[in-house]
């Protein structure tokens, strides 16, 4: 059996037959003071959790509802222009938001009407908004014994704008402390500021980074956080690991989380992805399976930079021109629309008590088949509160992968091949999370694809470059007026250098010469859109960028 740590419930028991023994004393007039069973710790006033909490190892909402953040970063120190970007992120399917909150240790008191904003606009887009000090990084031994307490102090400062926001807000106390290279480094700070939080009145979620940047590669957090939790005294702590270069291969990444959800403690990944750097590369696919698996939450760095962005900043702030690594989080086969929920406090219903799962929708029909899309529609499903989305899944075999989520009884779904047979079904959600059996399916078959023209433009950058080796990001635009489906890149090195590894396409090379297919979420270029490959490689002692490129045998121009 799973250790667990003791739940609200048990010790709401234990005070009870408490107060019924100290009844019965001064009813039978026995003289004297019963004292708490030792196993029942003691609490103050007001210290049960509300709102957001944590319940068995779990997050969970207000009503009892589980609670599995599906969302990003948000750098909005840096990007405080950038207000329509939750609307932005709540649109490809996030949850939830993480948003960057200080910069340069600025511990000030006049954040108030900015934080004030950012709760507004996270509600207004129903995310669940994760607030975090950025600046906790220690530049030395002294780590975070005193940066945790001034990010305390910084909260505190903050109070009358968070305290009523339980619902909506989790407070991240303090992002990536540093100099933490040992057992107390961390702990005895952390636990500190947690309970000079909780003597301030707050009960929010409280969100823990791990030390060393957030890594934990000493395990620090991970051989600890049984006694930072159990210091909580309202039990409503979440740990949180950012999974860069440190935890990279699916089996340490495995370990980590399951060391967690094995001993009943709460964990979400808080920051991961990007292109890898010189120091390993981060399995994100593997991240993201097992964080749905587990029933992990997981937010993905970063929205619109500093480094590693979701968007492709090369032209701007442009929601709709993903980076590499943003088609993979939101488009990919593990992506955060796969299994993402609306929190229950934006759309009622689906109470705790609520078990009744939706009828099955009617068999879908297909219309406006292409050769890389088809829309389908289906009889909408019925259910005792309400249905709020609408899973569409490819079904093969025995195997399912979900390719599409709609709110309404209709969904084009995208990125297919051209000449390919398909067959999709269709299942539906409620508020609660219950989920209807799987509808009929329906087979469809794409139309055969057309030869791409001239209408091409390639964009060839090196992302980061170091000893012996280099990433890579290729934007393919299409400058014509008619859907590219179905492509095939080429491209020659001039260095001799070699692709290790790729994202967004599949590349086979024959010494300088690479050829590219796209991957199914980049297969179709809409007219005046575009796609982005990302690529690990290695070089020798020079890297000149290929100045030819063609696409499906038509030359493009380079941008």
């Amino acid at each position: 059996m799973r250790s667990r740590t003791r739940t609200r419930a048990a010790r709401a028991r234990a005070r009870s037959l408490v107060a019924l023994l100290a009844a019965l004393v001064t009813l039978f007039g026995l003289g004297q003071s019963v004292q708490a069973a030792p196993s029942a710790p003691a609490e103050s006033p007001g210290t049960e959790a509300v709102g957001l909490h944590i319940s068995d190892g779990r997050l969970v909402e207000g009503n009892g509802n589980d609670f599995v953040m599906r969302g990003v970063n948000h750098a909005h120190t840096w990007y405080t222009n950038q207000t329509g970007s939750f609307a932005d992120i709540k649109a490809y399917g996030s949850n939830t938001v993480r948003v960057v909150l200080s910069n340069g240790h600025r511990w000030t008191r006049n954040d108030a009407a900015d934080v004030t904003n950012v709760i507004d606009l996270c509600k207004r887009n129903r995310m669940i908004c994760v607030l975090e000090v950025h600046d906790t990084t220690g530049y030395g031994e002294e780590g975070a014994a005193a940066t945790l307490d001034s990010a305390a102090d910084y909260w505190i400062g903050l109070r009358d704008v968070l305290v009523g926001q339980e619902d909506y807000v989790i407070i991240n106390i303090g992002n990536e402390p540093w100099g933490n290279t040992n057992p107390a480094g961390w702990t005895a700070p952390t636990i500190a500021a947690v309970q000079k939080l909780r003597t301030a009145g707050f009960q929010h979620t409280i969100m823990v980074d791990a030390p060393n940047w957030g890594q934990d590669w000493q395990n620090v957090m991970r051989t600890n956080a049984q006694s930072v939790y159990d210091a909580d005294p309202t039990g409503n702590l979440l740990f949180s690991i950012h999974m860069y270069s440190v935890y990279s291969t699916a089996q340490s990444i495995t370990d980590y989380l399951n060391t967690f959800v094995n001993a009943g403690l709460p964990i979400v990944v808080g920051e991961f992805g990007g292109p890898p750097d010189q120091y390993g590369d981060p399995d994100e696919d593997t991240i993201l399976a097992t964080a749905q698996r587990l029933g992990l939450g997981y937010l993905a760095w970063s929205w619109s930079g500093n480094t590693d962005p979701i968007l492709d900043l090369s032209i701007g702030f442009d929601p709709d021109q993903l980076s590499s690594w943003g088609q993979r989080i939101f488009n990919g086969v593990n992506g955060i629309t796969q299994t993402s929920r609306e929190a229950t406090v934006f759309g009622g219903g689906g109470g705790p008590g609520d078990t009744q799962a939706p009828t099955a929708p009617g068999t879908p029909t297909a219309s406006g088949v292409t050769s890389s899309a088809v829309t389908l529609g289906w009889t909408a499903s019925t259910d005792n509160v309400g249905v709020t989305a609408y899973d569409v899944v490819r079904v093969s075999g025995g195997a399912e992968t979900q390719v599409a989520t709609s709110t309404t009884n209709r969904v084009t779904v995208t990125g297919l091949t051209a000449s390919t047979a398909y067959t999709f079904a269709v299942y539906a959600r409620d508020a609660a999370g219950n989920r209807s059996a799987r509808s009929a399916t329906v087979a469809v078959t794409t139309s055969g694809g057309g030869t791409p023209g001239a209408s091409c433009a390639v964009a060839y950058r090196v992302v980061g470059d170091w000893g012996g080796g280099f990433q890579g990001e290729i934007t393919i635009r299409n400058t014509g007026t008619a859907a590219i489906n179905g492509w095939t890149l080429a491209f020659a090195f001039a260095n001799g250098q070699t692709v290790t590894n790729m994202w967004g396409g599949t590349p086979t090379q024959s010494g300088a010469n690479v050829s590219v297919t796209p991957a199914a979420y980049t297969n179709s270029i809409p007219a005046a859109g575009s796609v982005t490959l990302g690529f690990l490689a290695n070089r020798g002692g020079t890297n000149a960028v290929p100045t030819a490129f063609t696409l499906s045998g038509s030359a493009c121009a380079t941008a």
